[in-house]
């Protein structure tokens, strides 16, 4: 869209695209357009034994990236977002159990959603994930990566399997 400019004078802050350099914010775009919303990936480093029908929060303690600092990788291990909308969120764990397994998202302290048990593969072992759209209001809702065994299991430490992941896909 052109700029017409009537009278002397200038215009300061705009770059060659024609929008302000570095002033554009989540706030400042459409409802519904994700921009640079918050997005992050963690990873447990350390085995974690999951006791036997119990639902075990999973300790995601090394993050891969967390763009504003909305994922706890210390104390909590959950992502609280800072800006209301929709968000995808995965959950992964392998193990070496071979026996009934879910990965489940919580929200608020409740489950939330879970995911059915993976099958066995070459050298993969056992496991589960679970994926989801979900709704987080920006303030308080806080989203966390639990397991669930029917007989105790331990969870493997590695970055390409066990792993949890969120990000904006569209702002309310």
């Amino acid at each position: 869209m052109p700029i017409t400019i009537l009278g002397t004078g200038s215009i300061t802050g705009l770059s060659a695209g024609g929008l302000p350099d570095a002033s554009i914010v989540q706030a400042d775009l459409a409802v519904g357009v994700a921009g640079n919303g918050p997005a992050f990936s963690a990873y447990a480093n350390a085995s974690q034994s999951i006791p036997s029908a119990t639902y075990t929060k999973i300790i995601f303690n090394v993050e891969e990236f967390d763009t504003a600092n909305c994922f706890d990788s210390t104390t909590n291990y959950r992502f609280t977002p800072t800006v209301a909308g929709y968000y995808q969120v995965n959950v992964v764990f392998g193990s070496d159990g071979n026996n009934s397994q879910w990965a489940i998202i919580y929200k608020n302290g409740n489950v939330f959603k879970s995911g059915a048990p993976n099958a066995a593969g070459l050298n993969v072992g056992f496991g589960a994930s679970v994926s989801a759209l979900i709704y987080m209001n920006g303030t308080t809702d806080f989203i966390e990566g639990y397991a669930y065994m029917a007989t105790t299991a331990t969870i493997n430490n590695s970055a390409s399997r066990t792993y949890f992941q969120a990000y904006l896909a569209r702002a309310a």
